[in-house]
C-alpha cells in the first residue's frame, strides 16, 4: 500500500496526504533555500521524523518491558552544510519526567531511541548527536 501522495502547491510549496488516515502537512522552502518558512521544510521533517521516531521506540519498549516512562519531550536543532546542501548533524533532548526509571530502565530506553529505523536509515556521515536528560 502507498503510504503519501503529494502534490505541488506552487510557490515552493507541497500538500502531503497520508494515504491511510487521510492526515494532511504541508513543507515550505526554508528561507536560506528560497522559501518564506512559513511551514516544516522537507529536511525539517527528516530532523523531525528522528526525534518522533526515537521516542515511539522507547514507548514500544516501554509497553514491552512494563517501563513506565513518565512524560517525555524533545527538542532537535538540524544543522544544514552549503556545498553540497545537506543535513550534517542533528542534535537532540529528550527530557523525562514523573518518573521513576532504574538504570535498567534507562539503558533500555535509550538503546531503543539510538537505534530506531530513521536513525538506522540516515547516511552514516549525518553526525547525530543525543541528550537523555531526566527530571
Amino acid at each position: 500500500m502507498k503510504t503519501a501522495r503529494v502534490t505541488y502547491q506552487g510557490q515552493l510549496r507541497t500538500k502531503a496526504e497520508h494515504i491511510r488516515s487521510g492526515q494532511v502537512i504541508h513543507t515550505d522552502a526554508p528561507v536560506d533555500n528560497q522559501g518564506k518558512g512559513e511551514a516544516f521544510s522537507p529536511t525539517d521533517l527528516v530532523a523531525t521524523a528522528t526525534l518522533t521516531c526515537m521516542i515511539t521506540m522507547m514507548g514500544i519498549t516501554a509497553r514491552k518491558n512494563d517501563i513506565e516512562m513518565g512524560k517525555v519531550e524533545g527538542e532537535v536543532e538540524k544543522v544544514m552544510t552549503e556545498a553540497p546542501r545537506r543535513i550534517s548533524a542533528l542534535h537532540l533532548t529528550l527530557h523525562f519526567s514523573g518518573h521513576n526509571l532504574s538504570d535498567t530502565d534507562k539503558a533500555l530506553l535509550e538503546n531503543a531511541a539510538l537505534n530506531c529505523p530513521v536513525t538506522r536509515s540516515l547516511h552514516p556521515e549525518i553526525m547525530i548527536n543525543v541528550k537523555f536528560a531526566y527530571v
